[in-house]
């Protein structure tokens, strides 16, 4: 998501400084932070229009003990820091975007969550302890805003991210398709969870459009207004990629391979039925609103 970004911010013009545990490997303007403690750094915040905190160890891992810690601790205590050097700016920037996570919903089939009449999960019955310690992350993610207290010169928002869907090299697009071309893209357990996802097109013009508008604030959805079941979204996929057939993975096969694949079967198995009800009240247009179309988009771009 940030190599996302910054593409685009630069792309466009503007002056983008990343903070980095390792500026030396960036070919780009980099500065040193350890996500932690305050610094040089906070100079690059003051003056500066947009703060953007994506941080984060990646959740692709097994939960273990150590992974549990890492994957806490890199949010809220670069969150933290963050908010911290916001507050002690002299001038301050305009808009705060901090990372969250549309994981932090229920796992549900009935209705679709946004971010006014949505349910917060944790308390979902016959759920994995490892489904309610991701949701424990997001909370403890979001309360790190809070517990910055208030900001009177700087909007903040909560950007609980679906999936961004992008070509890159590794990315989740990337993943699943080449399941797809082995014949691997069928539907993943019962295939009734719903997928919710971004094209990063979207993400990127969703992002701008937070960054403009001022009367969005707290939490706010960034996903697709159509979320689709696991097997519709698998079947838009082959379409995309033009494989007609692709074998299903039962939840045990998932299970096992998962371990294997030193991942978790969360990743696959919840329903994240999420829709972005603030950014479509606000008057955002989708340029994808719908699966199969950006999937087309993306298998394209990705043969490039």
């Amino acid at each position: 998501m940030g190599a996302i970004l910054s593409r685009a911010f630069r792309r466009d013009g503007h002056n983008v400084v990343l903070l980095s545990r390792h500026p030396d490997k960036s070919k780009e303007h980099a500065v040193r932070w350890d996500g932690r403690t305050l610094g040089s750094w906070t100079q690059e915040l003051d003056g500066a229009d947009v703060v953007i905190n994506l941080a984060g160890r990646s959740v692709n891992c097994r939960y273990n003990a150590e992974n549990r810690q890492e994957i806490m601790q890199s949010r809220v205590d670069s969150t933290r820091a963050v908010g911290q050097a916001i507050a002690r700016s002299t001038n301050a920037p305009r808009v705060w975007l901090q990372a969250s996570t549309a994981t932090i919903y229920a796992h549900r089939y009935d209705a679709p969550n946004d971010e006014i009449t949505g349910i917060i999960g944790g308390a979902e019955s016959n759920v994995p302890d490892t489904w309610r310690f991701s949701i424990s992350v997001a909370q403890a993610w979001e309360q790190a805003v809070a517990d910055a207290g208030t900001l009177p010169r700087t909007r903040t928002v909560l950007l609980r991210s679906a999936m961004t869907m992008s070509p890159d090299r590794g990315g989740v697009f990337d993943v699943l398709s080449g399941l797809v071309r082995v014949g691997l893209g069928g539907q993943a357990g019962d295939g009734r969870q719903s997928v919710s996802w971004i094209h990063d097109t979207d993400f990127v013009r969703a992002v701008y459009w937070l960054i403009e508008q001022k009367s969005l604030s707290g939490p706010v959805n960034l996903s697709s207004p159509n979320p689709l079941p696991n097997t519709e979204f698998m079947r838009e996929l082959r379409q995309a990629w033009g494989v007609p057939i692709g074998l299903p993975a039962t939840k045990w096969m998932l299970e096992i391979g998962a371990v294997f694949l030193r991942t978790e079967t969360e990743l696959i198995l919840k329903s994240r039925r999420v829709v972005p009800t603030k950014l479509t009240q606000s008057g955002f247009a989708f340029q994808f609103p719908n699966w199969l179309d950006a999937a087309q988009d993306l298998r394209a771009r990705w043969r490039k």
